[in-house]
């Protein structure tokens, strides 16, 4: 019997073909039309994967352009959850981010690693598996989604037209197993805005926004026409102008703000701006501080460790002063306890909060049979001890009770996964495949 390792190495250049036919297709969300709820390119990279399961051998299903899947054996067991959606190139590409190119290794393109590269490593493990001769005693189910990275409106759809099976992992995330997951909160406050400088922070509330802009515009009309400079001399002015002060921060994600440098919170902190709302926004998130301590926050568990909480966005408009807050929150607490905590923080200080939303908190037993397959199977393949950690992001299961993510990224190594010049390299393709395959085994043969 071909062993699975060897299986997939001679495999190898079908599964970059596959990976490539499915980069070359930008599926980012667009505009939803009849028959493809998230846009077409993320429908047609569905029709890509499920024309290759189909041609494989696969029993495969199109469930309305949401999501598809490709079975093999009945009554599915185990369910491999992947999205063949895509976040939008971004800027800092060597080349095309849609044709995927091999430098010293690596394959490089949008969606190597997320999630396309390890969609194809699912499908071939499940090629492998039943092409060295394994027979399953239960049956695997991948499920192939298409908005994972715009809120996952795939899978709730899914899930009211088909059951998932009892055990579901997503090589969305990292080796060697996710079973905690922190909850998560975004919050939006705003108040009125009466002073002459705008302020532009922040274009998304899940990153530490790495500058924050502040315009002041200059009518001599309306001030009298006269100005101080900066030796206290007066001096008449007749023409208009616009004075730009920034601040410079460092961009990170919002789960590990500890990475980056809040260009807000730096602009809080000087106290360039000496007004009620601007002060209140200063004693609430003081520079440098990442928990959320000076908000009544600042909790941590000894699973996923300190809370986050990140004051992301600040932009004026219309005489409005807009904000957003990104908080992670441990094991131990509910959406509600931090919420009331967290809006009656800033209504105290005389803000509205126009809108709070969130999820609870995500664990999966660490010691289940199911969480104890995945562990050995990572092991097995590349001899590494395998153990349970909690991240502060959320992944694919995070609402799917049981459900872990499983892969695909290794410890310790830098994917730039939604950043410029993403990759997977093409032996860790064919690592993740025999580890999926043997994962396959350990919970399917059985």
């Amino acid at each position: 019997m071909t062993d699975i390792r060897s299986y997939l190495e001679e495999h190898r250049e079908d599964m970059i073909s596959l990976l490539r036919e499915l980069v070359a297709v930008r599926s980012v969300q667009g505009e939803a039309e009849e028959g493809f709820p998230f846009g077409r390119e993320p429908a047609r990279a569905l029709g890509i994967m499920l024309d290759r399961c189909r041609e494989l051998g696969f029993a495969v299903e199109n469930v309305d352009n949401y999501a598809g899947s490709a079975d093999l054996g009945d009554s599915p067991l185990l369910g491999i959850l992947t999205h063949l959606d895509v976040v939008p190139e971004g800027t800092g590409w060597n080349a095309s981010p849609y044709t995927l190119r091999e430098e010293d290794g690596k394959l490089i393109g949008r969606g190597a690693i997320d999630d396309k590269g390890p969609a194809v490593a699912a499908l071939y493990a499940l090629l492998a598996i039943r092409e060295t001769g394994r027979t399953l005693k239960h049956g695997v189910r991948l499920i192939f989604g298409t908005n994972e990275e715009n809120g996952s409106a795939d899978l709730a759809y899914y899930r009211t037209k088909r059951e998932l099976p009892p055990y579901v992992f997503t090589p969305d995330g990292s080796y060697p197993v996710i079973n905690g997951e922190k909850g998560m909160l975004r919050v939006y406050f705003s108040t009125y805005w009466g002073v002459s400088v705008e302020i532009c922070a922040g274009s998304v509330i899940n990153a530490v926004p790495s500058l924050c802009k502040l315009v002041s515009e200059f009518d001599p009309e309306k001030r009298g026409g006269v100005m101080m400079d900066d030796k206290g001399r007066w001096s008449k002015l007749t023409t208009a102008f616009t004075e730009v002060t920034e601040f410079n921060g460092v961009s990170a994600h919002a789960s590990t703000p500890e990475k980056g440098e809040n260009a807000i919170t730096k602009m809080l902190e000087s106290g360039v701006i000496a007004c009620e709302p601007v002060k209140e926004l200063a004693r609430l998130f003081p520079h440098g501080e990442t928990d959320g301590s000076s908000c009544g926050l600042g909790f941590s568990d000894e699973i996923s460790g300190k809370m986050t909480c990140v004051l992301s966005m600040l932009n004026t408009e219309n005489n409005v002063l807009h904000g957003a807050i990104d908080i992670r929150f441990p094991l131990d607490r509910t959406k509600a306890e931090i919420s009331g905590i967290i809006c009656g923080a800033l209504e105290g200080a005389g803000f509205t909060v126009d809108s709070c939303e969130g999820v609870e908190p995500h664990i999966t037993d660490g010691n289940s049979d199911f969480v104890k397959a995945l562990l050995s199977a990572y092991t097995r393949v590349t001899g590494e001890k395998g153990e349970c950690i909690s991240i502060g992001g959320g992944t694919y299961v995070h609402e799917i009770e049981g459900g872990v993510a499983f892969g695909a990224e290794f410890p310790g190594r830098e994917y730039n996964m939604h950043g410029p010049e993403e990759f997977i390299t093409a032996d860790e393709l064919i690592d993740d495949a025999e580890i999926m395959a043997e994962a396959i085994s350990g919970i399917c043969l059985a």
